[in-house]
């Protein structure tokens, strides 16, 4: 069981108080969350808590951090996901509405409805499917491409900063480790269960 130890450490504003755990490392609130269940429910084995309760409240940092990033751009995270999944498609920048319904893991109608509204703002465009005569294709017009790329570039600086404690070799790792997690839950998943995913979750 860990336990956690406070010191009284100053700080340049005159605050005290840094919590570490026995074995010296940060403590952060899920040690006391899991060390509270462990001592309410000692039957129970809590350790996914000390995995999954942080991915939590990382996620929800990293949803204030995207939120920051593209709120500088008047952008939203569902306008940055389709702007986004046709300019890493590559020239000419254009994509089905299939295929950004496949990318951006929502339904059909919901992706008309956003394309509408970017097409409205001047950041997409319509055109013909020359391969579909009942077809159409959305590309992404110079202004989206030029507000995508912005949005993107402050978007990586925030998330540099939520990454800021850890090494390349940390990264690396730990990306590594939540790609096995993710990869064989992404296969169970039918399309239609990915696509209530939430928004704003593709780079």
């Amino acid at each position: 069981m860990s336990r956690s130890l406070s010191f009284d450490v100053k700080t340049l504003d005159g605050d005290y108080s840094w919590t570490m755990s026995a074995d010296h490392r940060p403590a952060d609130d899920v040690d006391e969350i899991v060390s509270a269940w462990r001592r309410e429910r000692p039957d129970l084995d809590v350790s996914p808590l000390e995995v999954l309760s942080r991915v939590s409240r990382l996620a929800r940092r990293l949803d204030l951090a995207r939120g920051s990033a593209f709120s500088e751009h008047l952008l939203d995270g569902w306008a940055f996901d389709v702007l986004s999944a046709l300019r890493r498609a590559g020239e000419p920048y254009e994509l089905s509405p299939g295929q950004l319904v496949q990318q951006t893991l929502v339904t059909s109608g919901t992706m008309t409805n956003r394309v509408d509204r970017l097409e409205r703002s001047g950041f997409v465009e319509r055109r013909p499917d020359p391969g579909d005569r009942r077809g159409v294709l959305v590309r992404l017009t110079p202004a989206g491409r030029d507000v995508v790329d912005s949005a993107m570039a402050d978007l990586i600086e925030q998330e540099k900063s939520l990454l800021s404690e850890l090494s390349e070799p940390d990264r690396a790792q730990l990306a590594g480790l939540l790609r096995r997690m993710l990869a064989p839950l992404e296969k169970r998943e039918a399309p239609e269960v990915r696509r209530g995913a939430p928004t704003g979750t593709n780079g």
